[in-house]
């Protein structure tokens, strides 16, 4: 009741039984349609970038491409050798997709598109569980329907929407089992997602669980009938991992446990390292507009831990955050299971902002005062965006109309937002939440969501020359410095780079060599007997012409 007490809910209390129900069925609804809208609308548009997306379709085409009897679902392969990096249930997802669909684009990001967007409602009935009013569970499920790293990784092929939207699931059966222990099985069940899909992450975001339980409602870590629920739900991931030590023995356990797991905590995988700070950084850059409204909330969840809200945000968001911080490994993807706690507390900071009577008191005087920071942090957001609109407008040598459009959506948002924040008027939020949407729906119907693309070359027109001149099989040489995954995935062959002196052991020893290299190495290697297949984005196939 403490919580009746502080805020003003306005319009948003309970209301018997039937029609209250009817209203959250209706939220629930609403909000996963405009998240399917927004995650898979132009999904297959741009082509898969590396690394993630390149290496999960490969796994799940050989998935596909095999019988049943070849056991491959079960010991999944990457152009044929074990795959050891992750386990294959959204492999598995993309497979019945490719049997569905074929092999595209559209149907390598939908099974993740789907799931990520399945999230959206999870947590607007997470926020049910937790609140006793409607408004909060609204804005923080619309908050996180509308953050950027979200929508951008939630489309993307990979596995971290999955793993949202199973952590999320874990957490309301969780919440649920606080009144009804028969949801102990379905916390088992969501634990057995999580391990199926990201291994040992499974283990950390169950810790975060129990945390939070031990804190909470430390009752549920003495019943019996919880514990059992998980065992019987987690069973399934627990009989794949002990399929894949029984058929690969130490091969599995040095692989996938320690150089594809433990070793990412300790030390720098692949030299993808940063500061303690890193994770901090990337929330900063972006998770605008809604950053700006995370210090008063996390003021408000301390003053108010002893509610359940509180302690959920205060132990997900900061044992989370704090666990990936200390890890040797640093990647921008890792940051995004706190993303849905932080939606959680803004929620809350825009519901005891939020007045429903702002739509229909005009311009009248009001009471309420709004701290001035907001104000201002949004106007000067605002300058800069429309700065960059008409940079990329009018003065860009390379000019990108589409680009231009998309930051005008943004910097109108932003503007609007600072004049209503200005008058203390809560539509503000109103403004940013539809604003940030329609510019998302914007930006990923552009060709600019996957910016990865412009840092390499052209993937798809280089791939189509490797294909049409190589045999099935084939292993293609390359002075390219870095492996991609994805030119093997389009290719359907292996492009492995090799260094200049590599390059010409394997022209002079290998029976029919096929080399991809740029003009530059094609200088430095002067190959006798070199003939020209094709050539695609600065890059020619070669090989040699035997006498």
């Amino acid at each position: 009741m403490m919580l009746r007490k502080t805020f003003d809910w306005n319009n948003f209390g309970k209301l018997p039984g039937t029609i209250d129900r009817w209203i959250d069925f209706a939220w629930t609804i609403g909000l996963l349609l405009a998240a399917l809208l927004l995650f898979v609308i132009d999904l297959g548009w741009l082509p898969l970038r590396d690394w993630d997306e390149g290496i999960v379709a490969q796994v799940a085409r050989d998935i596909w491409r095999s019988s049943f009897d070849s056991l491959t679902w079960l010991y999944p392969t990457q152009a044929g050798e074990p795959y050891f990096n992750k386990p294959p249930l959204v492999h598995w997802l993309i497979a019945l997709t490719y049997q569905v669909g074929g092999v595209s684009e559209w149907t390598t990001r939908l099974p993740g598109a789907i799931l990520t967007a399945v999230s959206v409602p999870l947590l607007y009935m997470i926020g049910r569980e937790l609140f006793p009013l409607r408004a909060p569970a609204i804005f923080a499920s619309l908050v996180y329907l509308t953050l950027l790293p979200v929508v951008r990784h939630g489309r993307l092929a990979m596995l971290d929407g999955a793993l949202l939207c199973f952590f999320l699931l874990l957490m309301l059966c969780l919440l649920r089992t606080r009144r009804d222990l028969r949801w102990g099985l379905g916390v088992g069940i969501a634990f057995g997602l999580l391990c199926m899909t990201k291994g040992i992450v499974a283990l950390l975001l169950g810790a975060i669980a129990i945390a939070f339980i031990a804190w909470d409602t430390p009752r549920l870590l003495t019943a019996h009938i919880v514990w059992l629920g998980v065992l019987i739900g987690s069973m399934p991931a627990a009989l794949w991992y002990f399929a894949q030590w029984w058929h690969y023995d130490r091969a599995f356990v040095q692989s996938h446990l320690l150089n594809q797991s433990l070793d990412r905590v300790w030390s720098s995988v692949e030299n993808n390292q940063g500061p303690l700070w890193y994770y901090v950084l990337e929330i900063l850059k972006l998770a605008l507009p809604w950053l700006l409204f995370l210090p008063q909330g996390f003021r408000f969840a301390w003053e108010h831990r002893t509610m359940g809200w509180a302690k959920l945000a205060l132990v997900w968001s900061g044992g989370y955050l704090l666990a990936i911080s200390l890890m040797g490994t640093k990647l921008p993807w890792y940051v995004l299971p706190v993303y849905p706690a932080l939606a959680l507390v803004t929620g809350v900071q825009l519901a005891k902002v939020w007045n429903f009577e702002d739509f229909f008191g005009g311009w009248r005087k009001r009471e309420r005062r709004y701290p001035v920071v907001w104000s201002l942090v949004f106007g000067g957001l605002a300058i800069i965006t429309w700065a960059a609109s008409v940079y990329f407008g009018r003065l860009d040598p390379v000019q990108k109309p589409d680009l231009q459009l998309i930051l005008t959506a943004v910097a109108l948002t932003l503007t609007v937002a600072a004049v209503l924040i200005a008058r203390h008027d809560s539509q503000f939020i109103a403004v940013l939440i539809w604003g940030t949407y329609v510019s998302l729906m914007m930006l990923v119907s552009s060709q600019y969501w996957v910016w990865e693309l412009g840092e390499q070359y052209p993937v798809k027109p280089v791939a189509a020359i490797v294909r049409q001149h190589t045999p099935p099989g084939q292993t293609v040489w390359t002075s390219y410095k870095l492996n991609r995954p994805s030119l093997n995935f389009y290719s359907d062959r292996r492009v492995v780079p090799a260094s200049i002196e590599d390059l010409r052991r394997h022209w002079q020893q290998d029976a029919a060599p096929y080399l991809l290299v740029d003009r530059s190495a094609l200088q430095a290697l002067q190959l006798p007997s070199a003939q020209q297949l094709n050539q695609a984005e600065g890059w020619q196939l070669l090989t040699r012409l035997d006498k």
